[in-house]
């Protein structure tokens, strides 16, 4: 994004997923720091904030006439994405009931993408996602989604038994097929496709038993993609990194560095799970349980106290 130095008076009021508003605490604290803050980011079309609403408070109770800013190209409906994830990574944090309430604009706004996808948008587990879909129903989109754009960018369906029983009937019509070009026809995944192939030469059904029952025949996609609930936990650390009120402080800093060095990444997990030794298994695993009681109740803490303040 293009970064230039604008004048404060030339910018509009964010369209902010932050039912709250201003916190006037923030701006002030913002307005004292002396080091330069990061650009806020700039819808071009309209000029209107997507990031950095108390950055620009704090421009203005300095009396700044000009501020940076990087500008952003896309619609409306981007920018109030950019807007919902830049304030779940960093500055003031968006509470649990405004990411919800963000969820259902995005839901409304792009009803193809899967709930994984939306979760990492808006700050939430893919559950949340789900549950908040189902419960505004037909209202959130205008039509029937029959597929899902994941976070990884592949599209799949909806119906994941549909396209079990379309890739079945395609394999006895083209056995000799392979498993990608089936894939593609049917619009399922090889692993998918594998799957069927193996239950059709077993003379097993090809929808599994629990994409039968009642309405787990629509996947809900939450685990479509693939991919971890929520959002990426090194993108998170980033933006708590670049955020003033704890880059600036002693407690700050202290809390970044706590959390820093207790954060597990997916591939630190994998690699100590192949590492220990046999005999060492169940006491780490006893660790890991405790920790992560320790760190549920962390999060149960913060989102309470963040519901307390909204």
């Amino acid at each position: 994004m293009e970064v230039r130095r604008v004048p404060v008076a030339s910018l509009r009021l964010a369209d902010s997923p932050r039912a709250a508003g201003e916190n006037v605490e923030h701006t002030k604290m913002l307005a004292k720091i002396e080091e330069g803050l990061p650009p806020i980011i700039v819808h071009r079309p309209t000029m209107r904030v997507i990031d950095g609403t108390h950055r620009l408070a704090a421009a203005r109770l300095r009396g700044d006439e000009t501020i940076e800013v990087q500008l952003f190209d896309g619609t409306e409906q981007e920018a109030f994405v950019l807007a919902v994830q830049t304030n779940i990574a960093h500055g003031l944090p968006l509470s649990l009931a405004d990411r919800s309430r963000a969820a259902e604009r995005i839901i409304a706004s792009h009803p193809t993408w899967s709930d994984r996808a939306i979760a990492s948008a808006a700050g939430i587990g893919a559950r949340t996602v789900g549950n908040i879909r189902q419960r505004l129903g037909a209202d959130a989109q205008t039509e029937e989604v029959q597929a899902r754009t994941g976070r990884d960018g592949r599209v799949r369906p909806v119906d994941i038994a549909a396209g079990r029983l379309k890739a079945s009937a395609l394999i006895r019509e083209r056995p000799d097929a392979s498993l990608r070009e089936i894939a593609r026809a049917v619009g399922v995944s090889p692993s998918t496709v594998r799957d069927v192939r193996r239950r059709v030469e077993a003379g097993e059904d090809p929808v599994p038993e629990v994409r039968r029952r009642g309405g787990d025949a629509r996947t809900r996609d939450s685990g479509a993609d693939g991919l971890p609930d929520g959002p990426e936990v090194e993108a998170l650390l980033q933006g708590l990194r670049s955020d003033p009120s704890l880059r600036f402080t002693d407690t700050g800093r202290t809390v970044l560095r706590w959390i820093s060095s207790r954060a597990v990444r997916s591939d630190e997990r994998m690699y100590v799970a192949g590492n220990v030794p046999p005999h060492c298994a169940y006491i780490i695993a006893n660790v890991a349980r405790a920790c992560a009681e320790e760190w549920m109740q962390l999060a149960n803490d913060l989102e309470q106290r963040s519901v307390d303040s909204a």
